[in-house]
């Protein structure tokens, strides 16, 4: 099974959000898509974090390379 991207996630959960805004929704649906909404905006977040640590240690890797002397 393919994980999805961030950009994914991010559009899963839009389209739960309106699901959740119709007014015909019943209460047990609603739980259930505020649930799965939840989850999916958790597994993003994940991914956020994920790349702002890969962006610090590239910073840091950065940081200890040897200037060039041009």
């Amino acid at each position: 099974m393919k994980t999805k991207t961030f950009e994914e996630k991010l559009a899963h959960a839009k389209a739960l959000l309106e699901k959740l805004m119709n007014p015909e929704i019943t209460l047990e649906n609603s739980v259930k898509l505020y649930e799965e909404g939840l989850q999916t905006i958790k597994e993003a977040q994940y991914l956020i974090d994920e790349a702002k640590m890969k962006i610090s240690i590239i910073e840091q890797e950065n940081q200890t390379l040897p200037e060039d002397k041009a």
